[in-house]
């Protein structure tokens, strides 16, 4: 049914608009995993991206990793980060087993912390 996400800024109480992420796909769950980029994008007001990720019939059974850009996020902000920041990019691999499921993959995140769960 198709691949979505949305972050959520818990420093601002709000979506993380203007994010960057970056979706691959990857081909295994080791450290020696090789990672494919499928396409690149920029969360909208809302902290979503615009569309599905993948939409209906176009996502496999297999391994992705999302990778969001939490540093530029809050830096474009006007957050001050040490240096070198405590968060820079967030990494979520994960497994798609029933691809006729609707996966959705949420992140909440401050430049200190993160959490994320398999959403609906």
């Amino acid at each position: 049914m198709g691949l979505s996400t949305h972050v959520l800024d818990t420093m601002h109480g709000g979506p993380a608009a203007g994010m960057e992420v970056a979706l691959y796909t990857t081909d295994g769950t080791g450290e020696d995993s090789r990672a494919t980029l499928v396409k690149r994008f920029a969360l909208n007001a809302d902290g979503r991206s615009d569309g599905p990720l993948y939409g209906d019939g176009a996502l496999k059974a297999g391994t992705y990793r999302l990778v969001f850009d939490v540093a530029g996020y809050f830096k474009s902000r006007g957050v001050q980060l040490p240096e070198p920041n405590f968060l820079n990019r967030v990494t979520l691999d994960f497994g798609v087993a029933n691809p006729d499921q609707h996966y959705h993959v949420p992140l909440l995140v401050s430049p200190w912390s993160y959490s994320t769960y398999r959403g609906s």
